[in-house]
């Protein structure tokens, strides 16, 4: 049973989905949803209490509202504009797309939403990973980043976030519906770098992001109100999805050879 401003119940999909809204109309950063259990809260925001069928249920969400709507508008973006994604079919980026963006690109983007404090030194680190790709050193730095956020709790000592100073992080909060929305923005951008744009003009490459777009507001939702843990899960399965159709696809109706 969870308590909170829902009441004493379990939470449920639509009680989310309205919350969802609500925050996509005016981000706050606060509250927690209901149901977060006690323990250190570090670790607490790296794996929280959210179960993998609830995360399902937003994929499915996500895949269809990108499937039925946002999808075929980027489609119709592409071949206006010529834009061609470089996706290679005979070698699927299961890791990068499982592991390796789910991890750096929730850092870099999502993070800070609640730890601004931590944000001045973890985005830039993390964006150098990002921009590397997973090359060795860059899995190396994203690494260490990882092992500094877990540190308070391998130390067994109590979590203290970097603060800021009481007046920054008032406009901090002041700010923050814009940082949530400028965040989304710049993660549907980085992704335009999946395409070929050919001689796409410029006022159609927005659409060709939507579903990023779409995608990044879930999971800034699910950052602040569940954790950087669930928002990974998450960003994993949406981009397991579709590249499980692509896989499947290919086993049924093989490439013909070069």
């Amino acid at each position: 049973m969870a308590t909170g401003a829902y009441g004493t119940h379990t939470l449920r999909f639509r009680d989310e989905w309205r919350d969802f809204l609500r925050f996509v109309a005016r981000p706050r950063i606060a509250p927690r949803l209901p149901g977060r259990r006690g323990g250190h809260g570090e670790w607490m925001d790296w794996f929280p209490d959210v179960s993998v069928g609830r995360l399902f249920r937003w994929a499915c969400v996500l895949w269809a509202i990108n499937l039925l709507f946002l999808g075929p508008i980027a489609l119709a973006a592409a071949g206006a504009g010529g834009a061609e994604h470089r996706l290679d079919l005979g070698n699927i980026p299961w890791l990068q797309a499982l592991l390796w963006a789910p991890i750096v690109e929730e850092l870099t983007f999502r993070h800070g939403l609640r730890q601004p404090g931590r944000a001045v030194w973890l985005v830039p680190a993390c964006v150098v990973a990002l921009l590397s790709g997973p090359r060795w050193y860059a899995v190396a730095l994203a690494g260490m980043v990882v092992l500094l956020c877990w540190w308070p709790y391998l130390r067994r000592v109590p979590a203290r976030p970097a603060a800021l100073p009481w007046r920054w992080r008032r406009a901090y909060l002041r700010i923050f519906p814009w940082v949530v929305h400028g965040s989304c923005l710049l993660f549907a951008a980085v992704h335009l770098n999946n395409f070929s744009l050919n001689q796409t003009p410029w006022w159609l490459m927005p659409l060709l992001v939507l579903p990023q777009w779409l995608t990044g507001l879930a999971l800034a939702w699910l950052r602040v109100r569940r954790g950087i843990g669930a928002s990974m899960l998450l960003h994993g399965m949406f981009n397991g999805g579709p590249l499980l159709v692509v896989w499947l696809a290919l086993q049924w109706m093989p490439l013909p050879p070069a």
